[in-house]
């Protein structure tokens, strides 16, 4: 049996009512960071001239702005221009006329890290100012009502996170003045500031100061990265837990566990105890989930697990479809999983009788992967998997005979975005793919319900949109005895047979200072090696070998000209710099149709979009029809590439790519 279920919650993107049709395309940088398709042409404008002859994308003019004139007007000189176009303004840091520039760039939704901290130093410079002042003005401007105005202010506050702990510690007055400011994001990123600079004390005795200062507190802890001042504050969250009534406080706080590490236990026993308050059980769900399974108390365990099953047979059937249901089931599953197995078997029973198992699936935003590696189900069982998408690309879920993985993937690649089976993208018309999604837009989710294969064993999940396969997969494990298996489980073998395990968030600042003397002797068959291992010829070229999905390796080795730091941080941090030849756009026309890819050409009367590297011809969309278009700042390379490999392994690869480039 294959049933596919429409998404329940997909999100339209606000729509945007300008002066004029002409109006359209110029303001559509207003609607947010929006999803990009991984499976793009990712050769540059002239090259897709060649290969398709449709006309070579023309650089548009630099556009003549007015900076004389009155603030007012040249707001909305500058609001008018695209993203691409706003970067064209000549600006630089030697006349205060350019200040309305670089601000309208380190706001502007879609822009990328590089020319948001390249705006952030001018203003600073321009106005004598902080940067963290900058930054508190940048944000005050945006709307957190407004999806994609909330997005960019935690872009925002995330760069100044990113500053060491002592620059946040010198500008604590001016951090303080902002925990107090009438606007919510600006007193969040002040408070997770100043968390993050070890003041977490100073933060609760600012916050008793009101309701709306506390609750922004509380939300702080989502951002602020210094996890052991986040669980040294532990005490003061529960106590405004326990002792405040204001829901939105209670809350928020319940929220803020989910982000410390310690006291599991103590955590998991305050937050079982709320699972009855309706007002509080949804984010009591949610948290408890966050807290690690061998790390909860036997004992409550079985009395959560008992709950959560009462509640599932008291929910209405209409109601056993929403999101929160599904934390509730999520949780319910993790604790039976736990239990002795007569226990769980007779919970499950009453649980099959009202409700199918969910096994929810979300992809990892930038990273291109599913954050659940395997899951288990029960021969002949009926499942439901939700796919919730939180990247920023369209994605899908196939499941397959086993040993089909990459043999369907590649058929997908065939298939195209027309596709086989239902018409679906991506997916192979094949006896071998089993169930399937349709893609999944960002912030969006799909519901696939089936009944499991009768014949246990492992059956591999994948993306198959074109070169996702490489790492956005995991396995179904088909069971005869669900209890059994749960109680002696074996972790099934990685599909495509990569044995590495998780090694280290990488950032720059870890190899930064050790990236000359770490490049010296190293081999270039160990480098080319692992460039392999790690699919970097998928996508690029070196060599004159690899794919045109990324940008030729040997030419941003030069482009940087010796500077390794730079070099590396394009490995690590692949959106910081997006070039405009791999941007990819965002159209939504006004019948609620959605187009991704690059843009190639524009005119008057059309936009022409490559919409994959398999495209014979690009999509061709008339003006006219176009409600909004938006650049994405977020790259299509996935970050957390090599966070597999150790730091030699990393310095053998930069060293490769560097070689590579002298003996070409």
């Amino acid at each position: 049996m294959k049933t596919i279920i429409p998404s329940l919650d997909s999100k339209r993107f606000p729509p945007i009512s300008p002066a004029s049709r002409q109006l359209r395309l110029l303001y559509a940088t207003v609607i947010g960071i929006l999803l990009s398709a991984t499976s793009l042409t990712l050769v540059n404008a002239q090259d897709q001239h060649d290969h398709h002859s449709h006309g070579e994308m023309k650089k548009p003019e630099a556009p003549k702005i007015f900076l004389d004139k009155s603030p007012r007007v040249v707001e909305y000189q500058l609001k008018r221009l695209d993203n691409q176009r706003l970067l064209m303004v000549e600006r630089e840091t030697s006349d205060a006329k350019y200040i309305p520039v670089y601000s309208a760039i380190l706001i502007r939704v879609g822009m990328t890290a590089q020319y948001r901290e390249e705006a952030l130093l001018a203003l600073a410079e321009l106005k004598e100012a902080d940067p963290f002042t900058i930054l508190i003005d940048g944000i005050s401007k945006l709307d957190p009502k407004k999806l994609d105005d909330r997005k960019t202010s935690a872009q925002l506050i995330q760069m100044s996170l990113n500053r060491m702990p002592s620059e946040l510690l010198a500008a604590a007055d001016t951090l303080k003045d902002a925990s107090i400011s009438s606007k919510e994001m600006v007193r969040i990123f002040a408070f997770a500031a100043l968390l993050t600079a070890e003041q977490g004390d100073l933060c609760f005795s600012l916050a008793t100061k009101s309701d709306d200062a506390l609750a922004s507190l509380l939300n702080a802890f989502e951002f602020a990265t210094d996890s052991g001042e986040k669980n040294k504050q532990m005490p003061a969250v529960i106590n405004a837990l326990r002792s405040n009534d204001n829901l939105l406080i209670k809350n928020a706080a319940i929220r803020s566990l989910r982000f410390m590490t310690k006291d599991s236990e103590q955590r998991f026993l305050i937050l079982a105890e709320l699972f009855g308050n309706d007002a509080l059980r949804n984010e009591a769900t949610k948290a408890l989930l966050t807290i690690p399974l061998e790390k909860r108390p036997d004992r409550p365990v079985e009395q959560l697990a008992s709950k959560l099953v009462r509640f599932a047979e008291e929910t209405p059937a209409a109601d056993r479809t929403s999101d929160n249901f599904v934390d509730a089931m999520q949780l319910a599953d993790q604790l039976l999983s736990a239990l002795p197995t007569d226990i769980a078997r007779a919970l499950r029973g009453r649980l099959d009788a009202v409700t199918v198992r969910m096994i929810r699936i979300r992809t990892v935003e930038e990273e291109m992967r599913y954050d659940v590696p395997y899951f288990v189900v029960q021969a002949g069982k009926p499942v439901q998997i939700v796919l919730e998408n939180h990247d920023l690309m369209p994605h899908n879920l196939v499941i397959s005979e086993p040993g089909t993985l990459k043999e369907v993937a590649q058929a997908g690649l065939q298939a195209g975005p027309s596709g086989g089976t239902g018409g679906l993208a991506y997916v192979p018309d094949s006896r071998k793919v089993l169930f399937a999604t349709g893609p999944v837009p960002s912030d969006s989710q799909e519901r696939l319900t089936f009944e499991a294969p009768d014949e246990p064993g492992e059956y591999p999940y994948v993306c198959t949109f074109p070169q996702h396969w490489y790492r956005m997969y995991g396995v179904m494990v088909v069971v005869n005895d669900l209890e059994a298996w749960l109680k002696a489980p074996v972790e099934p073998a990685n599909p495509v047979g990569n044995n590495r395990s998780f090694v280290q968030s990488w950032t720059v600042r870890d190899l930064e200072n050790e990236l000359d003397a770490g490049l010296k002797g190293r081999s270039l068959e160990i480098g080319k090696r692992l460039f392999n291992e790690a699919s970097c010829l998928g996508c690029h070229r070196l060599n004159n070998e690899g794919g045109e999905i990324g940008p030729d390796l040997s030419r941003v080795v030069a482009k940087w000209k010796g500077n390794r730091r730079e070099l590396l941080r394009e490995v690590l941090e692949p959106s910081h710099r997006v070039d405009d030849a791999y941007q990819m756009q965002k159209v939504l026309t006004v019948d609620g149709q959605t187009f991704t890819g690059i843009k190639i050409a524009e005119d008057d009367e059309k936009v022409l979009l490559m919409a994959s590297p398999e495209a014979k011809e690009p999509t061709s969309i008339p003006q006219d029809d176009i409600e909004a278009m938006v650049p994405s700042a977020i790259s299509m390379m996935p970050k957390a590439l090599l966070d597999q490999y150790t730091k030699d392994e990393i310095f053998e690869l930069l060293s490769y790519i560097e070689k590579s480039q002298q003996t070409e």
